[in-house]
């Protein structure tokens, strides 16, 4: 069996030494036996090409960066904007600086590294003394960006680390200003106002320097943290107060209950007296009605049913009041009884 495949081998290895199989193809000749001329030519290409590579003679700036450009070591006054920019190799010089909204975190965090991210800073919170002395930390967040339009002339005036010799350092001494202000126990009711002033004190110096170097978006007061003792004391008087704000509750209460039952009492008492009221009003008016010949004109129709009456009983007996008046009574003599017939008081 291994002698038919290499017999198999062997017959193709000699149809293609015929020329019946297929060749590959032969890699073209060069000829590098160049006179001198074409040779220096050759060399002078691939060395500008080799030195264009290694010096990048351009630049592409993107959008939220600005490029301030050196030549010879000196700082152009307008920073490049946004696009391709061509420069002289080993003369000229780009630096590129960031011109988007950028981020100081003022944080008491035990494990801090020296950026949280793109644009994120994380920096030691500021440690202040409130009026009497007494340790408070602040947390805070300062918001902030590079003027792009003076962005050259800060970078000349500050250095590259410009916002550690403005941002910083004034966020930190107008806090310290601030909270020295008041005492710790107050700094959480005053907490609104005191941000207040911070902002404003950071905004009006930041950007009251030259040229306005930075432009502030916001600045957070996130935390205030007070010593333990001045914790302990102000949990101490919430407690009070709370016990007292629960004593006045008990106190309302019972003021609301008392004038409840009073105003009941008083209602009943001016409804008798409104009813006493209406009733003497009505005698008053019947009183009124009761004239002399109203009087008389009552006598003479309770006298007709006296006259009918004893036409029924003639042995009845009438007793008239003095005067005139009624009641008039009289008796049945037959029976000896007595019976009223008509009493009308007028």
């Amino acid at each position: 069996m291994a002698s038919d495949m290499n017999d198999y081998f062997n017959k193709k290895k000699n149809e293609a030494n015929r020329g019946g199989g297929f060749q590959p193809p032969k890699p073209p000749k060069i000829d590098f036996n160049m006179n001198g001329q074409k040779a220096g030519l050759f060399w002078l290409i691939g060395g500008i090409i080799m030195l264009l590579v290694l010096a990048k003679p351009f630049v592409i700036i993107t959008e939220g960066e600005r490029g301030i450009l050196s030549t010879n070591g000196k700082y152009e006054e307008r920073a490049l904007l946004p696009g391709l920019h061509f420069l002289i190799p080993f003369i000229q010089k780009v630096y590129l600086v960031d011109t988007k909204v950028r981020i100081i975190n003022y944080t008491d965090i035990t494990d801090r590294t020296s950026s949280a991210g793109d644009g994120i800073v994380l920096k030691p919170a500021i440690t202040v003394l409130d009026k009497r002395g007494l340790p408070v930390s602040i947390d805070m967040t300062v918001q902030y960006r590079l003027n792009a339009q003076v962005a050259a002339q800060t970078i000349s005036n500050w250095g590259f680390s410009w916002e550690d010799k403005i941002i910083d350092p004034v966020a930190r001494d107008i806090t310290r200003n601030v909270i020295g202000q008041y005492e710790a126990e107050s700094l959480p009711i005053m907490r609104n106002a005191i941000a207040q002033k911070i902002e404003a004190g950071i905004r009006s110096t930041v950007e009251g320097q030259k040229n306005a170097p930075a432009e502030l978006e916001s600045i957070q007061l996130r935390e205030i943290v007070l010593p333990q003792k001045v914790k302990d004391q102000i949990e101490r008087v919430q407690v009070a107060k709370q016990e007292v704000e629960r004593a006045q509750q008990d106190v309302e209460r019972a003021k609301q209950e008392a004038f409840k039952k009073e105003t009941e009492a008083q209602g009943i008492a001016n409804a008798v007296t409104i009813e006493a009221k209406a009733r003497a009003q009505a005698n008053h008016l019947i009183a009124q009605s009761l004239t002399p010949a109203l009087l008389k004109l009552e006598q003479i129709q309770v006298q007709g049913k006296f006259n009918e009456a004893l036409k029924e009983n003639k042995d009845a007996k009438i007793f008239l009041t003095p005067g005139g008046s009624t009641p008039n009574i009289w008796l049945d003599t037959k029976t000896n009884d007595s019976q009223k017939v008509s009493s009308s008081q007028k």
